[in-house]
């Protein structure tokens, strides 16, 4: 899981952060136990590996699940019941008409759905954003500086992507077993698995035509070495920080980069469609359950548009972070004289002194909280301030709670059930509670937890949890009006 800067893929070094292997994050998670950390270490997997896996899992065992390819969506219409929507298979030109409760558009960034819908996109200009932060001199003179000096054209703001497998060694015996190489000129390689499965990513130069790189000299330009390249995705791309202004309206949703496209820079883009979907399909399943109220879909878009914002925030500091260091004079770090010597451990200073949160953010991976949601019982008084920088244990409602290992070996996580959940610490009567959710149809499972640690970290003796893994209540009693938090909380009309 290291994370180092070079001049070269068989250049020198400049700076490195190390994180530890998965089996050692593990045991570090299990010997801490303070709810500062997830249940699950992190697991890096590429995009191409993971899509076939899940729907390998929804072919082999989702038997309420279809799965087709090579159609798209041609058309829609809504009304109260649900939506009527027009499909075309574009290779064969065949139609077909399918009727839905609902429509969730997860289309991607050009997505038809939301064009459909007429929802616009709030994008921030990334290198405005530079020149502003950086200055203009820094930004723009030093870019061109050091690529001009490079023989190379400065960068235009697109990048070009090539996944590729090699069974080339020259990369870790150089720098040992490497999760991101990363240079001063821009680009980054990825290793996907520790073995042969690599991912580039690049800038492109002014006016440099995309469609005329040879990706294979192109990796080796980049790395500064004739690797054995076998190219299996080849394309250029422009990194974006954009937020839609509605997540969707009516009986049609969206998710993921229907909704948000972000940089690179922390992994933010599927790990945040993954949030959208978790948070919409637990709403989607409570309509056509029959107990989800009205205020449910409005709370998905205050929900996840607010994650998606901050989100977007974070990943272009981590962006910016990068921009300072190419903007760095970095013209003689491939010199073998003294001034190389001199800026490779001028450079490195600098790489150490900003810092990698972006892989260390877990306030931004595990602190997101659900402030302004319109179904969650919000406490009077200042809510806890939230960090980047890392996940303060909470039950405060909005927020994901601390993971904790109980006394008898088991995750918390593991107890909650798929409906609402209701931990309690401490001997309480919650008849009414339970009863007050039988009578909405709201699935609640109670779930007796008497661990001294676990109460400390989740503050309240009753802890009401949500099928997304959100604290929507808690309290150190039960409620005086159950009704009134049993409906607030499943979404019905006020």
């Amino acid at each position: 899981m290291k994370v180092t800067w070079a001049t070269g893929a068989v250049g020198w070094e400049l700076a490195s952060f190390n994180y530890p292997c998965v089996d050692d994050a593990r045991a570090h998670i299990a010997g801490s136990n303070d709810g500062t950390l997830p249940l699950e270490p992190a697991m890096r997997v590429s995009q191409v590996v993971l899509e076939p896996a899940l729907r390998d899992l929804l072919v082999d065992r989702a038997q309420h699940v279809r799965v087709e390819y090579g159609w798209r969506l041609d058309s829609f219409e809504q009304d109260v019941d649900g939506v009527t929507a027009e499909l075309v298979e574009p290779a064969t030109g065949d139609r077909r008409t399918v009727r839905a409760a609902f429509l969730a558009g997860c289309d991607g960034a050009g997505s038809r759905t939301r064009s459909a819908l007429g929802i616009g996109q709030h994008e921030i200009d990334l290198r405005k954003l530079v020149t502003q932060r950086l200055g203009p001199r820094r930004a723009v003179g030093s870019l061109l500086r050091n690529f001009r000096h490079d023989g190379t054209r400065p960068p235009d703001g697109r990048f070009y992507l090539v996944h590729f497998h090699s069974k080339d060694r020259e990369i870790h015996r150089r720098f040992g077993y490497v999760w991101h190489l990363q240079s001063p000129e821009g680009w980054t390689l990825i290793s996907q698995d520790d073995g042969d499965i690599w991912t580039l990513h690049s800038p492109l130069g002014v006016g440099v035509d995309a469609a005329a790189i040879d990706p294979v000299q192109f990796v080796r330009e980049r790395l500064g070495h004739d690797l054995d390249v076998d190219v299996r995705v080849a394309n250029a791309w422009t990194p974006r920080l954009v937020v839609a202004d509605s997540f969707g309206r009516g009986r049609v949703w969206l998710a993921g980069d229907a909704v948000h496209q972000v940089t690179p820079t922390g992994g933010y883009g599927m790990n945040t469609g993954v949030g959208d979907a978790a948070g919409l399909a637990w709403i989607l399943a409570a309509n056509l359950q029959g107990w989800g109220g009205p205020r449910l879909l409005e709370a998905y878009e205050v929900e996840r548009r607010a994650v998606a914002l901050r989100n977007r925030e974070a990943a272009a500091r981590h962006a910016l972070v990068r921009a300072a260091i190419m903007t760095t004079d970095w013209r003689d770090m491939h010199s073998e004289g003294w001034s190389g010597d001199r800026t490779r451990r001028r450079l490195g200073r600098e790489i150490v002194d900003l810092g990698n949160l972006e892989n260390e953010a877990l306030g931004i991976e595990l602190g997101y909280r659900y402030d302004d949601s319109p179904v969650i019982a919000a406490e009077p008084g200042p809510r806890p301030k939230q960090q980047s920088y890392a996940y303060l244990p909470s039950t405060v409602p909005g927020v994901r709670p601390p993971s904790v290992w109980l006394a008898d070996g088991q995750a918390i996580f593991d107890r909650l059930g798929t409906g609402f959940t209701l931990l309690r610490f401490t001997e309480h009567d919650t008849t009414a509670l339970e009863h007050a959710a039988a009578i909405a149809g709201v699935p609640l499972d109670i779930v007796d937890v008497r661990d001294d640690h676990a109460r400390a970290l989740y503050e309240r003796d009753l802890v009401l949890i949500r099928p997304d893994q959100h604290v929507a209540w808690r309290g150190n009693g039960p409620p005086s009006d159950p009704i009134a938090v049993i409906d607030l909380v499943r979404g019905a009309n006020s």
